[in-house]
């Protein structure tokens, strides 16, 4: 690792400019560099893989590059145009990283959409939204019949339609193997005009304000992440890393950041179909089986899983560990209990302290903007920003700070939507991100920032004393392990806090669950977290746990998979006056 190393600059409106004092490294012009460097460099190195069967459908870096040049080849020669958009409605696989790539490689936009839009009936108005925003010119399924519901909108009427699995289409569809046999004339042309300002890549917001925000992606952006990314980590340099990765390519998590660091640096990504849920965890402990990685990176609640799987499996613990370099989380503050268990499994099995990376990004960023590159013993620390980027911290209180951006790998805007974009900037040029942060020392910058909630999440109770919602949230998943899969912090306007559970486990009932025995075990641990309470502020005083679980489709649940906690508190007002109401039978009160 680089040291972390930083400047404060107070400016004369009392804010702070903070960067780092490490410069930024040589940057490639455009993904498709990349690719054609380790084709030569390592042709035979596997960059992408998926499973088949019983095994594995590897694809080396050679063979990437003449697949991503025929599909390049035949996309020009359907007609499609520098700056159209190529739209992937399927999850992550290896036609789907071959065809972004494409894209990208002569010009085209790439455009990963969640792949609940299409699968989900009640989701296919966001789909309808994001095909309007986005105006495609290709889609593509891997299966068309999985795909078919999707495929018969009238949002698609028209669109050529690639698949890898062509049958039982209910439209007309081309076959992604006849792509794949095209030759690629007029590709080298194409790809010579590609240049960093040229607009690789569409990323949606997941919409959990509004409807998802079209973020612009170019090559600068990607390029220049990846060698700050790399400068922070001079191991990626110097040795080839591997992954075995589930997260979604839709989100800049996945599709940016771990997809272009295995590419960037010639890795291996090894796609694991399976994620931290009940019915497809056990498909990435198979996967993990046949394949483990040099990096590990998940949202805690895959890591919550995956300790408890190592656990239970000391051959699994074995080769996990073996030759594995750190830990990246991100997403959400990581449970303390899961990172000391993390760690002391890592002492044991290698003779070395855990090392657990985390950062700070958004999707308008690409997204890494602060980061962790130095062993630190807690969660929630997203460390200094990355050569290259600034931020601004703009005074709170008590040493909170909204948090501001600058640099280049941030966005330019949204795609045809100028009112957002101007929304988006502040009158000298930085990013609003709405999110908030401290100093883990104040004397000593160097040891970075805390991440501390969502401004626009807090909130005031009746009294005019303002609330913290993501610590009293972090607080509650403490109390309620094992009880609750989330939370939604409630007391706007109110004279107490609470909160609204989803329970770890399917319950039973007519909006909320009245079951003593749970509603019983959740007083007892609110009683415990109470006596720890410095006020009213943080001192939850009821709690209602929900029959129904989230739903995605009327915007409860956004596309990473988090919590929409505003939509939740909107769509079950009656829920929240119940948690407010005395004497109802479902409603905890401490």
């Amino acid at each position: 690792m680089a040291p972390q190393s930083a400047e404060v600059e107070t400016l004369a409106d009392g804010s702070l400019v903070m960067r780092t004092l490490q410069p930024l490294g040589p940057v490639a012009a455009t993904t498709g560099d990349w690719l054609d460097h380790w084709a030569e460099a390592e042709p035979d190195r596997v960059f992408l893989a998926e499973r088949l069967g019983d095994g594995w459908r590897e694809v080396s870096y050679a063979q990437a590059r003449q697949m991503v040049r025929a599909l390049g080849g035949w996309m020009l020669g359907q007609g499609f145009k520098p700056g159209q958009v190529v739209a992937i409605l399927s999850g992550n696989g290896v036609d789907h990283g071959l065809l972004a790539l494409a894209a990208q490689y002569v010009g085209l936009v790439s455009a990963a959409v969640a792949e609940q839009y299409s699968l989900i009936p009640g989701a296919h108005e966001r789909l309808a939204h994001v095909i309007e925003v986005s105006d495609p010119v290709l889609i593509f399924v891997d299966n068309a019949e999985q795909y078919g519901e999707a495929l018969k909108l009238p949002a698609l009427d028209g669109l050529t339609i690639l698949t890898a699995r062509p049958e039982g289409a209910p439209v007309p569809v081309t076959d992604i193997a006849e792509a794949y046999a095209h030759v690629d004339a007029g590709v080298d042309d194409a790809h010579a005009a590609v240049g960093p300002e040229t607009l690789g890549k569409i990323l949606f917001t997941s919409g959990s304000t509004s409807h998802p925000k079209a973020v612009r992606t170019t090559h600068r952006m990607m390029c220049v992440n990846q060698t700050q990314l790399a400068d922070c980590f001079p191991l990626m340099r110097a040795k080839p890393m591997k992954i075995v990765d589930w997260l979604p390519w839709n989100h800049v998590f996945g599709g940016s950041h771990n997809f272009n660091m295995m590419l960037s640096n010639g890795g291996s990504l090894y796609i694991d179909d399976g994620k931290p849920t009940d019915a497809l965890f056990p498909r990435t402990l198979e996967n993990l089986a046949m394949h483990t990685g040099t990096l590990a990176f998940n949202v805690p609640v895959g890591y919550t899983r995956l300790l408890a799987a190592l656990k239970a499996d000391e051959a699994l613990r074995k080769r996990f560990f073996d030759g594995l370099e750190f830990f990246f989380y991100a997403g959400a503050s990581l449970p303390q209990e899961v990172w000391d268990g993390l760690g002391q499994m890592a002492l044991e099995e290698t003779g070395k302290p855990l090392l657990m990376i985390s950062s700070w990004g958004m999707t308008e960023t690409a997204p890494a903007v602060l980061l962790v590159h130095e062993h630190v013993a807690r969660s929630g620390i997203i460390g200094t920003p990355v050569p290259g980027a600034e931020v601004r911290l703009i005074p709170e209180d008590e040493g909170r700070f909204e948090l501001r951006v600058k640099g280049p790998n941030v966005m330019p805007g949204y795609l045809n939507d100028p009112e957002k974009t101007a929304e988006s900037f502040d009158a000298d040029g930085w990013l609003i991100t709405g999110d908030a942060v401290r100093f883990v020392d104040a004397n000593d910058p160097d040891r970075g920032l805390l991440f501390d909630g969502r401004i626009s999440e807090d909130f005031k109770l009746t009294s005019g004393t303002w609330v913290r919602a993501a610590a009293i949230r972090e607080g509650l998943m403490t109390a309620l392990r094992g009880l609750a899969a989330d939370v939604v912090v409630t007391g706007h306007d109110k004279a107490q806090l609470g909160c609204l559970i989803v329970p770890a486990t399917p319950a039973k009932g007519a909006g909320a669950v009245e079951d003593a025995a749970l509603l019983q075990d959740i007083r007892d641990r609110l009683d415990t977290l109470a006596a720890t309470a410095t006020g009213s502020s943080t001192r939850v005083c009821r709690a209602l746990v929900m029959a129904e679980p989230p739903s995605l489709p009327d915007g409860e649940i956004t596309a990473k998979g988090n919590l929409n906690s505003r939509k939740l508190r909107e769509r079950r007002a009656d829920l929240v006056d119940r948690l407010y109401t005395d004497g109802d039978p479902a409603v905890v009160t401490v």
